[in-house]
């Protein structure tokens, strides 16, 4: 069982759903990122989405790509991304990271070695958003064998063809995109999420969290309502891009949260 399998295991006993929230490491700088970071779980975050700075990051609105460019700026890597986790699990073994990025950088360090160090860091799961089912044996198998969870993204365009090849080997959660689109670019409705949740749950066992388009508490309660949780991402990023201090950002992060944990 991983820490996200544990995660879920215990919000079911209490009966709540989970929040989580997207960060991209390294914005607006390495000591803010991890402090930040550091502070989600005391604001309510069950599982932490931690992004990998990527020069063409194809899924992302102007709000991540901007985070991106200003973590790559300053010096950011994979391998600084791992020492973050690692920095994370000096004071935090529970708390699940799921990293989030592209398949570039992990192929340029080499997967073999890449999951061996995800591993030690304390990484929990991958969220790949550029490698299909189709290229499974390329890195989802391995990670798998590895002890990490592959999270598939499942979108409003993923009809009852597709979405049987979609949770194949996906373990952790489902991670599903209430948008058609890119990050950031429109706002996420209960009414039309729901019954795609639904949809999805019917053919698998997995938890189904919910991302893209949710900026408020109330949006996160609602969407929360249908789904299993809530993933918040670009009205988090936009807040450390507008250079608020981190307790700012963590309070503002401690409203979405419980705005998830109220459904």
């Amino acid at each position: 069982m991983t820490r996200i399998d544990a995660k879920f295991k215990s919000l079911r006993a209490q009966g709540k759903k989970a929040f989580v929230a997207y960060v991209m490491a390294g914005d607006p700088d390495y000591e803010t990122s991890l402090e930040i970071i550091k502070g989600l779980p005391a604001a309510g975050v069950d599982i932490i989405e931690l992004g990998v700075p990527f020069t063409d990051p194809m899924a992302d609105g102007a709000t991540i790509q901007l985070a991106g460019q200003r973590a790559l700026a300053g010096g950011m890597t994979l391998e600084k991304t791992l020492a973050m986790a690692r920095a994370f699990r000096e004071t935090d073994d529970t708390t699940p990271i799921v990293m989030m990025g592209y398949y570039n950088p992990i192929y340029s360090r080499g997967v073999d070695r890449f999951l061996r160090d995800a591993r030690d860091a304390g990484i929990d799961g991958l969220i790949v958003v550029d490698l299909p089912p189709e290229e499974d044996a390329e890195l989802c198998i391995p990670a798998q064998k590895a002890g990490l969870n592959f999270i598939r993204l499942a979108t409003p365009t993923t009809d009852d063809r597709r979405l049987p090849k979609v949770l194949t080997n996906t373990s952790g959660f489902v991670y599903y995109v209430s948008i058609t689109g890119i990050t950031g670019s429109a706002e996420a409705e209960a009414a039309d999420v729901g019954p795609e949740v639904a949809r999805i749950k019917a053919k698998t066992d997995l938890p189904v969290i919910v991302g893209f388009g949710i900026k408020t508490p109330e949006a996160s309660q609602a969407i929360a309502n249908v789904a299993d949780g809530a993933v918040v991402g670009s009205a988090i990023v936009a807040r450390i891009g507008a250079g608020e201090a981190p307790a700012e950002v963590l309070n503002f992060v401690k409203g979405l949260a419980a705005g998830a944990h109220r459904a």
